[in-house]
């Protein structure tokens, strides 16, 4: 796991803010200024009582009394003019930048690899994607409304009492500094709590999203007891760690409390003392008093700033993670667009290992020629699939090479190399969408009418037709509302719209009923022609007719021929065949 700072989570926002910078700049100061017209009101306070303890009420008096009080107003309509343009700025730019980081954030993390996806709650990492943005929203916020109004109100307030006593001023100082440590060291003991609520927080949303989306399991094994207890369990562990960091907070609230007590009594008996010596007026309370309200407000808001800070910077750091995480699969700098030429397919050398103890295949060296319909067969765990997933290259060869018409995948562009091929795996998984988008995903500028006449190929078009709402029928999640020979249907409908020169089919018919299987069997016959096309089966009788049968067995290739070749010479092939063939002829 990568260790993430806050300056790396700082960065990532950052990253994401910058194209931004000069309206946050404009946003930061006109929140500043608006803040120093804050400042000036007590002093309009304090000249306003000091006229009024030393002048008669003569006309001359009331009118400059009379000015005060329009001064006042001024500075206040002044304040809240800027303040409306500031917050139409941050309406206008924190959306946008909220927008921008989401978008990066799921750019990045489609690009990881099958591996990562593999390792990973996706309920998880959904949680992860959306809590930086939240993130940066509630740091943004802290830091353009909250800091910059503390500096600017500790730095004015310290000067204009340090302009009227030394020593009161040097007490605010005094006491501004303790508050902030205290906070400040309160907030960094909780933030370790709250990294470790954040974390428990994504356990509870994946254990939640495993268990809805198994839900059919959880029916069928009476799992209800089983998941109840995780469910309680996690909860349970985040209920600990929201306890703790609330009960640090109020804490650090008491405390705040009492200093802020202290403070007030200080300096007020300290101006009282100053006033019978006559070093202060009597407006000079009405100052003191208010920028005692403006200080302790604003830094009475630092414990909460503090906390928010800390939490928003644990909330991103795991999306950091993801984000500082290298992608596992890269094209290289001088990676070259993918030329489909002929489809010859050549494995060389290559060897692969999901884990350095557990070697899939080491030295495999075999050719597909262009055009040529191989079926691959053999026990579970040869190696069958892995092939394809290299082939595709969701992984990377330890050594060796895989060639496309003599060009090395590994430098050409992934993208470019899958556009020239289309999969359709042993249980296909569809978006939640209409079935006119799933199989329209295999070609997304194809017509409606080229989308049904896949459909027709794939024996999907009279099924579909039965639906209400026919190609415009949502599929549910994962493609729950069809049955398992329906989804793959819709999966062959998509490769055969994207009408790729490489196939690959990973069990394609596993699914369907014997009916269902003759009439895609001719429609992949159709699809296959003049394609090369790998065709991975357990049931024999799928490949009866491609032009060779590999045979592999722990990672080796034990056979390779037609069917008959095979049946003759014995061995492996023979041995699965003898096995499926009492309803087949040979």
């Amino acid at each position: 796991m990568l260790k993430v700072t806050t300056k790396d989570v700082l960065k990532a926002m950052w990253d994401q803010a910058r194209p931004y910078g000069p309206w946050l700049f404009v946003f930061v100061l006109l929140v500043a200024v608006s803040e120093l017209f804050a400042l000036m009101t007590p002093y309009v306070y304090k000249v306003f009582f000091d006229t009024i303890a030393i002048s008669e009420k003569t006309q001359g008096v009331v009118e400059i009394l009379f000015m005060l009080i329009i001064v006042w107003v001024v500075l206040d309509l002044s304040r809240w003019v800027l303040y409306r343009i500031a917050q139409g700025i941050n309406v206008l730019v924190t959306p946008k930048i909220v927008r921008n980081m989401t978008r990066a954030n799921f750019s990045y993390t489609q690009h990881h690899s099958y591996r990562f996806f593999s390792d990973s709650f996706i309920g998880s990492l959904v949680r992860k994607i959306r809590r930086l943005p939240d993130a940066y929203d509630k740091l943004a916020d802290q830091i353009q409304w909250k800091y910059v109004q503390i500096f600017i109100t500790v730095v004015g307030v310290s000067a204009i009492l340090l302009s009227r006593s030394v020593i009161i001023g040097l007490i605010m100082i005094a006491w501004i500094i303790l508050f902030c440590l205290v906070s400040w060291g309160i907030s960094l003991w909780k933030l370790k709590y709250d990294e470790r609520r954040a974390q428990t927080d994504s356990e509870v949303t994946a254990v939640l999203a495993d268990a809805l989306t198994n839900h059919d399991n959880i029916r069928m094994f009476n799992g209800f007891g089983e998941e109840q207890n995780m469910v309680d369990e996690v909860t349970e562990k985040h209920r600990k760690n929201n306890t703790i960091t609330w009960f640090l907070a109020d804490v650090n609230e008491a405390i705040q409390w009492f200093l802020i007590i202290i403070a007030n009594v200080a300096i007020m008996y300290v101006a009282l003392i100053l006033w019978r010596q006559g070093q202060l007026t009597i407006g000079d309370f009405a100052l003191l008093q208010g920028l005692m309200l403006e200080v302790i407000f604003k830094i009475w808001d630092f414990g909460r700033v503090i906390r928010n800070t800390y939490e928003a910077v644990a909330d991103g750091k795991e999306m950091v993670e993801v984000l500082n995480t290298d992608h596992e699969i890269k094209d290289l700098r001088t990676a070259k667009p993918f030329e489909m030429k002929k489809g010859r397919i050549e494995f060389k050398k290559a060897s692969f290992f999901y884990r350095k103890t557990r070697p899939i295949f080491e030295n495999l060296s075999f050719t597909i020629k262009a055009g040529q319909k191989v079926g691959l067969v053999g026990p579970s765990g040869a190696g069958k699939s892995t092939v394809t997933k290299l082939l595709f290259r969701l992984f990377d060869l330890q050594s060796g090479k895989i060639l496309i018409d003599g060009q090395d995948i590994r430098k050409v562009t992934q993208e470019s190399l899958r556009s020239e091929m289309s999969f359709v795996p042993q249980d296909p998984v569809l978006f939640n969408r209409s079935l006119m988008e799933n199989i329209r995903y295999g070609r997304p500028d194809a017509t409606d009418e080229e989308v049904i006449e896949a459909a027709k190929k794939a024996n999907s078009h009279r099924f579909i037709s039965d639906f209400p709402e026919q190609y415009e029928t949502l599929v549910g999640e994962r493609g729950v509302k069809l049955s398992g020979g329906e989804r793959q249907r819709i999966a062959i409908a998509r490769a055969i719209l994207r009408d790729a020169p490489i196939l690959v089919l990973d069990e394609a018919t596993s699914s369907l009923d014997s009916e269902s299987e003759r009439l895609i069997q001719e429609a992949l016959s159709e699809l296959m022609k003049e394609k090369t096309a790998i065709v991975i089966a357990h049931r024999l009788s799928t490949i009866l007719e491609m032009d060779r049968i590999v045979v592999m067995e722990e990672g080796s290739i034990v056979a390779d021929g037609t069917h008959k070749e095979l049946l003759k010479e014995g061995g492996l092939y023979k041995q699965l065949w003898d096995i499926q063939s009492g309803g087949f002829i040979a």
